[in-house]
């Protein structure tokens, strides 16, 4: 654990999500961001953030390739909370030059030529939305599969130069329906249709009960392989 990485697990330790949000937005003003796909735990994160007026900048990833029932949810969360979730979009050029030479579904012939689509449309946005931040927050949970079990709330990410918090690492799914539920959280259909995690449209499909968290991710792939490169210590267990 480094300086920094100590720091926040001592600014958050015993607090509750919402005032260890707080804590963090007032000690790192104008340097902390919060990334969101519009699942479930984003949208329980959102609400804490925007119904509280905590100043976090909320963005996401449009990558081109996401559900229409994510765009939903996106405008919904807009228009309930009257508060701004900024786009990065990819750089044209690469996507341009991927499409013409390998056609728009080149992510199924081979890993490498997914993780060149994930690097384009997701990976090149993420380093331009996270770039001169300190701290950044996901909805990351434990127990959404055996890697992120190995995972704590607070992590130093080497890659981008700051310190991820998790704050609800510890809830259950059961949890975060539940918050959903007393709040009133807009939230995306497609979990009640059997998606626990919503990414690209192309890319995500419905689970079987007893698989995976991740197996409706780029289900065509092995197991082992199931990570984009958003969070650096899922995808080296690979």
């Amino acid at each position: 654990m480094n300086s920094s990485e100590e720091n926040i697990t001592q600014l958050t330790t015993g607090l509750e999500p919402v005032e260890a949000l707080k804590k963090l937005a007032e000690i790192f003003p104008g340097e902390i961001v919060f990334s969101t796909s519009f699942g479930w735990e984003d949208q329980v994160i959102s609400h804490m953030i925007f119904a509280n007026n905590i100043p976090i900048k909320v963005f996401t990833l449009e990558t081109g390739r996401i559900f229409p029932e994510t765009y939903y949810v996106w405008n919904r969360t807009m228009e309930m909370y009257s508060k701004t979730i900024y786009a990065y979009y990819p750089q044209h050029e690469p996507l341009e030059k991927m499409l013409n030479e390998k056609g728009p579904s080149s992510f199924y012939e081979s890993v490498d030529n997914r993780k060149e689509c994930c690097g384009i449309r997701k990976l090149e946005p993420l380093n331009r939305a996270l770039a001169g931040n300190q701290i950044w927050i996901t909805g990351i949970r434990a127990e959404q599969s055996v890697n992120r079990q190995d995972m704590h709330n607070v992590e130093w990410d080497e890659g981008h130069n700051l310190t991820k918090f998790h704050p609800i690492f510890s809830w259950s799914l059961e949890d975060v329906k539940a918050y959903i539920k007393q709040h009133n959280v807009p939230y995306n259909t497609l979990h009640d249709r059997g998606f626990p995690s919503i990414g690209c449209q192309p890319c995500t499909r419905a689970i079987r009960e007893g698989e995976d968290f991740r197996a409706g991710r780029w289900w065509w792939e092995d197991q082992s392989k199931k990570e984009c490169g958003l969070h650096e210590l899922i995808i080296d267990n690979k």
